[in-house]
């Protein structure tokens, strides 16, 4: 038999329990911020659990479930050593496709996979997602740090989440509620939010050979805080607007652009409208769309250029939908309409004019 102090062991691989459970101590306050009357327990339990018994007031819950990642912006996280913004863009790009149907985000679990723990580094994602859900309303009830020594260098990491909504069925919003005449309602966009970054990474380091650290004057700040900036979270502002007005449909402006996102939620009968010289994109679209010499029908069909959200509601709700977001903070605007599908149009969502300059 071989001697215990020559086996293999666990640690030797490179697998540190140790660090692994001080990262959960460390992210136990942040995740202790997030928790709703309905949740059950805390944090360090094999499930999450929240109290169903919530449920009991609608006539017909329907559970909405969504599950999502930020994608290669979190190479950006890493080079930057920023890693508390992150959270925020997960939980967008998940509670926001959850409220499209008219669902209140009520809770979400994160997966962060890491070449090796750095316990405050693990914190500090998770500190963002807990922040993130604060600003949806829903809360964060577990989640999973698992290690991958040899798969992942030591600085890689990667972090996914998955949460649930619940909506009173004959609210459910979508294609079916959308008439013809209807107004389209954008939001603006923080930014880039988490989606087209292989593109954005090519142009910025391949083709132009910036660092993170330069300061860019278009943008009044760093490339790194420009690229970094969080993914806004609209799923309480989009709530509101289900209270205070009628809503057809909304449509969360993520991969695949504008035009794409809006068709999703737009019956094939209907053709929806949107007129780019209502709104002006933000710097960052420009600089990647030039120096990238990227056509303009990619660059749309990549970014969201500088719409987040859609909303689409009949025009006796516009003035209210308008004054609603406008007292929530949130830039809003009419930026086209729904309208009788031509024979000779595609079925979906098209983009007309020139930007606003």
């Amino acid at each position: 038999m071989q001697a215990e102090s020559s086996g293999a062991s666990y640690a030797a691989t490179g697998v540190d329990i140790e660090a692994g459970d001080r990262a959960v101590e460390l992210m136990k306050e942040w995740v202790k911020k997030t928790q709703r009357p309905e949740t059950v327990g805390g944090l360090g339990g094999f499930a999450g659990l929240f109290d169903a018994s919530a449920l009991k007031r609608y006539e017909r819950p329907l559970l909405a479930s969504a599950t999502d990642g930020v994608g290669t912006k979190v190479d950006l996280a890493r080079r930057t050593g920023v890693y508390d913004t992150i959270g925020h863009d997960l939980v967008g790009m998940v509670v926001d496709d959850l409220v499209v149907c008219g669902a209140e985000p009520l809770f979400m679990t994160d997966y962060i996979c890491v070449g090796k723990v750095f316990p405050e580094r693990v914190a500090a994602i998770v500190k963002g997602i807990a922040e993130g859900c604060v600003l949806a309303g829903c809360a964060l009830v577990g989640g999973e740090t698992a290690e991958h020594p040899g798969l992942l260098g030591e600085d890689d990491f990667d972090v996914a989440g998955a949460g649930t909504g619940v909506v009173e069925a004959d609210r459910l919003l979508g294609a079916d509620r959308i008439r013809t005449g209807d107004v389209v309602i954008a939001m603006a966009s923080s930014g880039l939010h988490s989606n087209g970054f292989s593109l954005v990474r090519h142009v910025v380091f391949d083709r132009l050979g910036w660092s993170l650290d330069r300061e860019v004057e278009e943008f009044g700040r760093t490339l790194g805080a420009e690229l970094l900036e969080p993914t806004k979270i609209y799923s309480l502002d989009c709530l509101a607007l289900t209270r205070t007005t009628e809503v057809h449909a909304f449509s969360h402006i993520t991969g695949g652009g504008l035009a794409n996102n809006l068709a999703r939620v737009v019956p094939d009968h209907l053709h929806a409208t949107v007129d780019r010289s209502t709104w002006t994109p933000g710097a960052v679209f420009d600089l990647i769309g030039s120096a990238g010499q990227v056509a303009r029908t990619e660059l749309e069909k990549t970014l969201n250029m500088g719409i987040g959200m859609i909303a689409v509601v009949p025009q006796e709700s516009v003035d209210t939908a308008l004054t609603t977001l406008a007292d929530r903070g949130v830039d809003a605007w009419v930026a086209g309409g729904i309208v009788d599908r031509p024979s000779t149009a595609p079925t979906g969502a098209a983009l007309t004019g020139d930007y606003a300059r």
